[in-house]
Order: C-alpha cells, then sequence, then structure tokens
C-alpha cells in the first residue's frame, strides 16, 4: 500500500453538478482513462470546501492548516486489471497560499493556481449558509443554504455518483498518467434550500467552460465531509 502523503478534514463540501458534452473535456482526459457516466450522463462539479488541520507527512505547516480550496473536476475511471476504478480529473484548483500550489503542481501534476480567497460558515435558526469566494478578474463566489440536519446518501443517487469517486489523476503528458488514492467513509449531506452560483467560468476556467454561465445545475447539494488521507501518487 502506498504511504500516506497528506492528512486532513475536508469540511462543508458545497458541489453544483452540470450535465455536460463528454466532447468538452476529451482535452483534459489522461491516457488510460475514459469518462465515467452516470445513468449516462457526463458531469462535471463546481467544488468549494475547507481544508482544515491539514499536516504534509504528519507534520502541520504554520499558515497552511486551515484554508479555503474551489475546484472544477470531471468523473473518469480507470481498469487496473480486472477492477474498474473510479476517480476524479481536476480542470483548476484554487488556493489561497503559493506553497500549496507549488507542492501541488510539482508533485501530484496537477493544475493549482494561487488567488485570493474567503469562505463564510454561519448558522442560524434552523438553517445553515455557506459561501465560498475568490478572486480572478473580479470576485466569485458560490453560495448555497441548507438545512441543518444532515442526511445519509442514498444508495444509486446522484450524489452517490459524485463524492464516492476515491482516485485522483492528472495528465503528466500525452502519454503518461499519474494516479493517487483519497481515503474517507461515506459522507452525509444536508437538504438544500437555495443556492447562488456567481463565477465568470471563462475567467476561471477557460473559454472551453463559458458556456456554464448560462446554464443550470443538475442539482446542488452540501455534504459534511470527514477527515480523509491521500496516498503518495504514482504512474499508471
Amino acid at each position: 500500500m502506498s504511504s500516506t502523503f497528506l492528512t486532513a478534514e475536508w469540511r462543508k463540501l458545497a458541489m453544483a453538478n452540470y450535465a455536460v458534452d463528454p466532447h468538452v473535456l476529451a482535452p483534459y482526459l489522461p491516457h488510460k482513462t475514459e469518462i465515467d457516466l452516470w445513468e449516462g450522463t457526463c458531469y462535471v462539479s463546481l467544488v468549494g470546501f475547507m481544508f482544515l488541520n491539514t499536516r504534509l507527512k504528519g507534520i502541520k505547516i504554520p499558515f497552511h492548516t486551515h484554508f479555503e480550496e474551489v475546484n472544477l473536476r470531471f468523473y473518469v475511471r480507470y481498469k487496473d486489471g480486472n477492477n474498474w476504478k473510479r476517480g476524479v480529473v481536476f480542470i483548476k484548483e484554487i488556493v489561497p497560499r503559493p506553497a500549496l500550489t507549488w507542492v501541488a503542481n510539482t508533485i501530484y501534476k496537477e493544475n493549482y493556481e494561487t488567488m485570493p480567497m474567503g469562505h463564510l460558515w454561519e448558522v442560524k435558526d434552523a438553517t445553515q449558509r455557506v459561501e465560498y469566494r475568490w478572486k480572478k478578474r473580479r470576485w466569485n463566489s458560490f453560495h448555497i443554504q441548507t438545512s441543518i440536519k444532515p442526511e445519509p446518501i442514498m444508495v444509486g443517487s446522484e450524489e452517490e455518483f459524485i463524492t464516492e469517486h476515491y482516485w485522483g489523476y492528472a495528465q503528466i503528458s500525452p502519454k503518461r498518467t499519474t494516479q493517487y488514492e483519497v481515503v474517507h467513509p461515506r459522507w452525509d449531506v444536508y437538504p438544500t434550500i437555495n443556492h447562488t452560483i456567481d463565477v465568470d467560468f471563462e475567467g476561471t476556467y477557460g473559454q472551453p467552460f463559458a458556456f456554464l454561465k448560462t446554464v443550470q445545475p443538475t442539482s446542488v447539494f452540501l455534504a459534511e465531509g470527514s477527515e480523509i488521507a491521500v496516498r503518495k501518487g504514482a504512474e499508471v
């Protein structure tokens, strides 16, 4: 088993999921992987959450233990022998600290970018508000309001498909792909009351994703999250 590279908590994961044409994602698809569909639909997801109590190889790095991340990702699978591994590929991951960007881009060959960021967690009466913000050209935001009572994810649901991809894949070159494992328990979700997405998708993620500005997500939900562990990556 690969050694653990990073441990942390991922908390309050706001997820907006969009049905897209798989051809949009073809240039980003790592070698040896294929698009993973749910009931015939290809998804990209806008995801905002908090890293808490982050440790690299068991060590807390000052000023890098609690921070926001926002990413745009899609879903793939990779056949390892007779088994399929279900994973995600990141179009871009946004974090507020340059050192985080350097480590992720250097070690995991991901596409991280550093931007000013902020977040809001607020509980009032029987609802909670969660918001993530980042600035590129202008401030972008993803806000969700939910109930405060979590519910288990239903077996066979879209929420299960979105949350239970336990591998990460990144394209090193046209013929080379790296793989790493993310370990966490099954998550609970909170029923959504309303949401607001104010994002310059073209400015943040490039022209191929500009169309997301004018389409509605098929679903938006908030997952509580949990402790997680990221195993050291390797080429497949």
